[in-house]
């Protein structure tokens, strides 16, 4: 690991398991536990450090002095890159979903704020870019720039992940995340026991596609998986009233802060699923928090 990476890490918080205590798991005879990627650091939080963790050793490694990368108008994966580049001294560049709008979300303003050049491209054009699927993919990339697909979507990617599995120390049953391009997803296939279960939870509409893109990134067939498509509330970063109020009052009760883009959807959907008997009595459901608070603010 690069001496740069090793020093930055050594900054970061436990990443600890959290008993959630309600009534319902009583009634239902379950244990719900969550995994707090989110304590990890306050910016590089979550699955967004575990997916960037090797890909910066590989690009550092190269000898590269530009990181570039996709995402939207509040993403946290850009997020976290124009950070990252600010720390390790790294050049980043964001090619930004849409129009520039006429004034940045605080998402955008952070990145811009950090140092990263923000290129508006259009919903087309972004739709292409899915196809550069690895790091020396996209055209015209000039000496020293490294290129970070959606999300961080490279195989170095699941390495970092699955060191979150493996942070696991107490047995589980069921393992559930939530997904937006199924790379923590299918990181976390690759690593978790025999006997566990694994369940996504899409975070946008129309996520069918998901299965298959996940598959590509497996390294062998398994069959320890599936995607619920049914909690997407409306799309990428839509909510609703439902949510909203779910989610605060998951807050009051437990002191662990969620967003309504990711975590707050799948552990409102897990809570859904129990009271709909999806869950055999007596299993242990881990959840994991992937971060990404900052999203919260859009």
């Amino acid at each position: 690991m690069h001496p740069e990476l090793i020093k930055l890490e050594k900054t970061f918080k436990p990443s600890i398991l959290t008993k959630i205590d309600d009534p319902l798991f009583e009634q239902y005879q379950l244990e719900l536990w969550m995994k707090r990627d989110d304590l990890l650091h306050p910016v590089i939080s979550g699955n967004k450090w575990r997916k960037l963790k090797y890909i910066l050793d590989h690009a550092l490694a190269l000898g590269a002095d530009t990181l570039i990368s996709m995402g939207g108008a509040y993403s946290n994966h850009l997020h976290v890159l124009a950070y990252v580049g600010k720390i390790l001294g790294l050049k980043t560049i964001g090619l930004v979903r849409g129009e520039q709008p006429d004034v940045l979300t605080p998402t955008l303003l952070d990145m811009n704020n950090w140092g990263m050049e923000l290129r508006f491209i259009s919903r087309t054009d972004y739709r292409l870019l899915r196809q550069y699927k690895t790091y020396d993919a996209l055209p015209s990339l000039k000496p020293g720039q490294y290129w970070l697909p959606e999300g961080g979507a490279l195989g170095l990617a699941m390495q970092g992940v699955a060191e979150l599995v493996a942070e696991i120390d107490i047995p589980y049953d069921r393992l559930c995340v939530p997904c937006g391009t199924g790379t923590t997803l299918a990181g976390i296939i690759n690593a978790v026991p025999e006997q566990a279960r694994v369940l996504g939870f899409a975070a946008l509409k129309n996520a069918g596609f998901l299965t298959a893109e996940v598959e590509v990134l497996l390294s062998q067939s398994c069959h320890n998986w599936q995607i619920n498509l049914a909690y997407h509330f409306g799309g990428f970063a839509k909510t609703n009233a439902e949510l909203n109020a779910f989610i605060d009052d998951f807050e009051l009760k437990t002191s662990i802060p969620l967003e309504p883009v990711y975590t707050g959807k799948m552990l409102y959907a897990i809570y859904d699923l129990i009271k709909n008997h999806y869950f055999r009595p007596g299993q242990r459901i881990i959840a994991i928090h992937t971060g990404g608070l900052q999203g919260k603010r859009g």
